[in-house]
């Protein structure tokens, strides 16, 4: 996968306030009988703008990590602020539109309604925030075409590639112009070519929209190459001596 480095920034301290807060954040799973910490004290600062990317092996907690911070998963204990608002003090209804108006979401998964063109897909998105008609179309056409897909919008996911289903997804998330757009190993399930203009695209967002980006991937190689931020989870724990460019 070859993927052009992206050239030197000034870091998190050099963007001009912070959007996440994470503060001693703890997750334990009951399985069975046994209590598994997936989190163990976890905390850290996003800076508006950042390309952070967590890295880790499977099970080092950076997808449970990132589910915090999405809204998907409430913590044990500890805090998560995005834009300055406490997570665990929103209601359901609350976190739900945080879901949908906040954060854009890219998992390994596509999560396609196999039965929607593209362009569907993506105007689901808006439909689920409350824009129809011609104006939830134009914006959806206009998503997918800032991910290179707007002659495939009528095509059903059965009917593209995986490199292009990916962008369907990415075109989803963006399309309501989220603060922060989260991605959780968005590359797993293609090939390297096709996996380094994915990722092109999702630093082509952070740097043209200035969209908050989290990726979690195992391609250590892959995140130096991209992020102004790398960190490492080991056993829900962060490994001191992040990188960051």
């Amino acid at each position: 996968m070859t993927i052009p480095r992206r050239p030197p920034t000034s870091s998190a301290a050099g963007h001009s306030d912070t959007v996440v807060e994470v503060l001693d954040l703890v997750r334990v799973y009951r399985m069975g009988s046994a209590d598994v910490r997936a989190l163990a004290g976890v905390s850290l600062q996003i800076a508006r703008g950042e390309f952070l990317a967590v890295v880790g092996v499977s099970g080092s907690g950076k997808s449970t990590l990132l589910h915090l911070i999405g809204g998907l998963d409430t913590p044990s204990s500890g805090s998560v602020r995005v834009a300055g608002r406490e997570l665990a003090s929103l209601k359901s209804h609350e976190l739900a539109l945080y879901r949908r108006s906040t954060v854009g979401f890219v998992f390994q998964s596509f999560h396609l309604v196999p039965s929607m063109s593209a362009l569907g897909n993506v105007a689901l998105a808006l439909t689920l925030q409350g824009t129809y008609g011609a104006e939830r179309d134009r914006r959806a056409r206009d998503a997918l075409r800032r991910v290179g897909l707007d002659q495939r919008a009528r095509h059903r996911p059965a009917e593209l590639s995986g490199g292009e289903q990916q962008r369907v997804v990415l075109a989803r998330a963006i399309v309501n112009c989220p603060l922060l757009l989260l991605a959780d190993e968005p590359t797993g399930n293609l090939d390297r070519r096709t996996a380094g203009e994915v990722i092109g695209l999702l630093r082509d967002i952070n740097r043209s929209q200035g969209t908050t980006v989290v990726m979690v991937t195992h391609d250590e190689q892959t995140a130096g190459c991209v992020a102004d931020r790398v960190i490492r989870l080991s056993d829900g724990c962060l490994v001191p001596g992040g990188t960051s460019r």
